[in-house]
């Protein structure tokens, strides 16, 4: 068959294409229609050279049976003489397109409750945020489209609630639906209040943000004896803030297993696994003056972490978290899965700093990393025990 010559399968493949590419436009009332596809009109040369491949396209169409409507020509040729030749499909909606590459059912199901969704709210017809999640529209079960509507609703109505996402009185609504349609009720609560530069979840939906959780572990044991013997803590931060403790060192660290292996030091309190959320350290008024370490991978999340958590502890220090411990162990080096986008973190110090754009510039190799827990433990203890001793 000549090879412009377009078969049914061939156009279904083409119309699928194009469903993929326009289906949101088409949902917004956008696009040309009706939507005419050509079918590759064959010349005089082509049905001499191959009559037989001609023949069997014509065929091939004068099956169709639609959607769509098959368009005819005759062509006037001087040695054929008069032939009658399918020339296009035209398709005057979506509806038909979708149908045609069986799509139908959901189509119709989004385009409905696109339709409900943007009489409810109008704000939604003039924004991105409902097209692009055209598979919600048309996918979702009846019992969980219903249970949407009726969040936005409540939502809207109570744009201040203050209320834990747990308590909204929504039928059928629990925190795990809840939890994995975040991004989605954030999408759509950003169109209904128009505030496009809002991404999080808790502020557009005016609900009660749950209370940042630090675990803290009491080294000293003068220290535990006045909070009545306690070592392991984890409590929302408003009530470490007005724990009764007056401690004299702190050591933050990334990596738990490294916190819980902390031995007793006199005076001294850790904190662990907090990564880029340790800026909230800032909220414990008896921590924010105190002389303390910071210890982390050697990489870049680990030094824009540790930027962060000396915003919070302006006195805080780094340890073993210098070219020269990077380079003794080489033969330790991971590779980062993806770097910190920072240019530079603001609050580094000069060394810090440059290993930093070391990394980032692949001086020592692609995406190198040295993670805390490879170094060996008696090494960093004889660093946190001299430093903590001058402190």
């Amino acid at each position: 068959m000549p090879k412009k010559l377009i078969s049914p399968d061939d156009l279904l493949l083409l119309l699928t294409r194009r469903f993929d590419n326009q289906h949101r436009n088409w949902l917004t009332g956008k696009g040309q229609w009706p939507l005419s596809m050509a079918l590759g009109m064959p010349m005089e040369r082509d049905v001499i050279d191959d009559a037989a491949a001609v023949r069997s396209w014509v065929e091939a169409w004068s099956s169709w049976r639609g959607p769509g409507e098959l368009q005819w020509e005759e062509r006037q040729w001087s040695r054929l003489g008069k032939q009658r030749l399918p020339a296009a499909v035209q398709f005057s909606s979506a509806a038909q397109v979708a149908t045609a590459v069986r799509q139908g059912e959901r189509w119709e199901r989004a385009v409905s409750r696109y339709a409900s969704l943007t009489r409810r709210w109008p704000a939604l017809a003039d924004t991105p945020q409902l097209v692009r999640n055209f598979d919600v529209l048309a996918d979702y079960a009846e019992e969980d489209f219903d249970r949407l509507f009726a969040l936005l609703a409540w939502l809207e109505a109570n744009p201040d609630s203050g209320l834990y996402a747990r308590q909204l009185p929504v039928a059928g609504l629990d925190t795990k639906w809840m939890e994995r349609r975040r991004g989605l009720v954030v999408d759509l609560m950003q169109a209904i209040h128009d505030r496009g530069a809002e991404r999080d979840f808790h502020a557009l939906c005016g609900l009660r943000k749950p209370s940042h959780r630090l675990r803290l572990r009491v080294l000293c044991p003068a220290l535990r004896a006045s909070i009545g013997g306690l070592t392991d803590i984890e409590a929302p931060l408003e009530e470490l803030a007005g724990l009764a403790i007056n401690p004299r060192f702190a050591v933050v660290v990334e990596n738990l297993e490294t916190g819980m292996a902390l031995p007793d030091m006199e005076g001294a309190v850790a904190f662990m696994k907090l990564g880029h959320a340790v800026g909230a350290l800032a909220g414990l008024p008896w921590l924010r003056e105190l002389p303390g370490v910071y210890w982390g991978d050697i990489d870049t999340h680990g030094l824009a972490i540790l930027s962060r958590a000396r915003a919070a502890m302006p006195k805080l220090i780094s340890m073993m978290m210098d070219e020269k411990t990077l380079l003794s162990h080489r033969h330790l080096w991971v590779e980062e899965p993806v770097q910190n986008s920072d240019v530079l973190p603001k609050l580094l110090t000069a060394e810090e700093a440059a290993l930093y754009q070391g990394l980032r510039e692949q001086r020592w190799g692609y995406n190198v990393r040295l993670e805390q827990e490879r170094i060996a433990w008696t090494d960093a203890m004889e660093t946190i025990a001299q430093v903590s001793s001058h402190s």
